[in-house]
């Protein structure tokens, strides 16, 4: 234990609040860009409180002020393989003027921590941080050595962050065979007698693109029928509209069993609108894994009102079910047409593990353990994390962030959302099951 630590007899649960509001107080905000404050600031806060309690971590900068914070505790039993923690540390931006709270303020109000990043994904770095710091302080060592990484760049894909330590310091990672991250282990409550907890264990592949068409310049006066603005304008707005059909994954199929367990009834796997519907807060996250989708987010053309541009540009975001995405491309290119031309701006494959082994029996007997009426249960996210960077080094990763929620709470809502906020007794709960997850995984 290093002499500087000032926290003995201070428990996870009682710093875990603290530690998620100083968190979000340093801002982290990711423009896609270098324009943003970077993660810098946010490494260091993290290597002073893993060094506090006698770890010695790494910072790696890929780029001026984008850094990440690697640590390893030596387990019990360093024959076994080792087991990734990983959280990211920047956070999309937030326009103050949107919210009812500062997003920067790490404030706690009405039970929860309000900011960016209270659950995208600083609540688990905080988690994570109060566990470790409370075990080593205590010497309890877990049973396999853990690898904690504190990461940069995962709201832009990764490059500087996973990415960039997967490709140039593999060493770091040497061992690990399992993961946990986000988005998972957050609740869904069905009844009283039954509160499911979702396991993220399949997440969708990414294809950020990039589609231009080529007119004919001219004065903005004159009739023109190649127009490219026009072109594209049409090709964007068909794909806006466009309904990709629903494709139910092996994991979606393990979902909709367990959750028609749950509910008492057969759940049919054609009529997802119906299952949909019985879904509540979670309807949004579920209902966006059905199907591949491609949503356009950007369009550019022209410098000057009456001169006709040569090109218009628009950005897209796609993203594709595991085992679908040849599918999806030539479903994409049908619908544009062909005088669109489509580049990858940043293309990621889609992930997915089976929900069974010794990890997930932990992630059970943990959850239940401070909650009796748990089940957990597997389910594909819309969305994409590290996990990706890590699958190249044969990794398996789960989304096991766990957090017991109030049922009226937006939960899907709050990611990338105004009014961000995390429940306080979530971050407490958090820290309980994390902490028999390490004793059992």
């Amino acid at each position: 234990m290093s002499d500087t630590d000032t926290t003995r007899g201070v428990t996870g649960e009682d710093e875990v609040v603290d530690l998620c509001r100083e968190l979000i107080r340093i801002d982290t905000s990711n423009y896609g860009d270098h324009s943003g404050p970077g993660e810098r600031k946010a490494a260091e806060y993290v290597a002073e409180k893993l060094a506090e309690v006698g770890l010695e971590p790494k910072i790696f900068e890929s780029h001026p002020g984008r850094a990440s914070t690697v640590a390893r505790i030596e387990g019990e039993d360093p024959s076994r393989p080792a087991l990734l923690i990983h959280g990211h540390t920047d956070v999309v931006p937030a326009n103050a003027a949107d919210w009812s709270r500062d997003p920067f303020s790490g404030e706690v109000a009405d039970g929860c921590v309000w900011g960016r990043g209270a659950v995208d994904m600083k609540d688990m770095d905080a988690m994570t941080l109060a566990v470790v710091r409370d075990r080593l302080r205590s010497g309890r060592r877990p049973p396999r050595d853990i690898v904690l990484a504190f990461l940069a760049d995962e709201e832009s894909g990764g490059t500087y962050g996973a990415h960039h330590l997967v490709d140039h310091h593999p060493d770091l990672f040497e061992g690990v065979t399992e993961a946990i991250s986000e988005v998972g282990g957050f609740s869904f409550t069905v009844s009283e007698q039954r509160r499911l907890y979702l396991i993220q264990t399949a997440e969708k592949g990414m294809r950020w693109m990039k589609l231009k068409v080529a007119g004919t310049a001219g004065h903005g006066s004159m009739i023109h029928r190649d127009n490219a603005i026009t072109e594209l304008s049409e090709a964007v707005a068909r794909l806006g509209r466009h309904r990709f059909p629903v494709r139910v994954t092996k994991t979606t199929r393990a979902f909709l069993d367990e959750l028609g367990d749950a509910l008492g009834l057969e759940l049919d796997p054609e009529d997802m609108d119906a299952v949909i519907a019985r879904l509540g807060g979670i309807a949004k996250l579920i209902g966006a894994s059905l199907s591949n989708t491609a949503n356009p987010t950007q369009l550019n053309a022209g410098y000057k009102v009456n001169v006709i541009p040569g090109e218009a540009t628009a950005h897209v975001d796609g993203r594709f079910l595991p085992g679908h995405e040849e599918e999806f491309l030539a479903e994409l290119d049908a619908v544009l047409g062909p005088k669109v031309v489509r580049e990858d701006v940043h293309a990621e494959r889609a992930v997915e593990t089976s929900f069974d082994g010794a990890l997930v029996d932990a992630m059970r007997s943990a959850l239940y353990a401070e909650d009796p009426v748990a089940k957990a249960i597997p389910f594909l996210l819309s969305a994409g994390t590290d996990a990706k960077s890590f699958d190249d080094l044969g990794i398996r990763s789960f989304g096991f962030v766990p957090l017991r929620l109030p049922p009226e709470l937006d939960f899907a809502g709050m990611f990338h959302g105004v009014d961000e906020r995390v429940p306080v007794d979530g971050l407490k709960f958090g820290v309980r099951v994390l902490d028999r997850f390490l004793d059992a995984a």
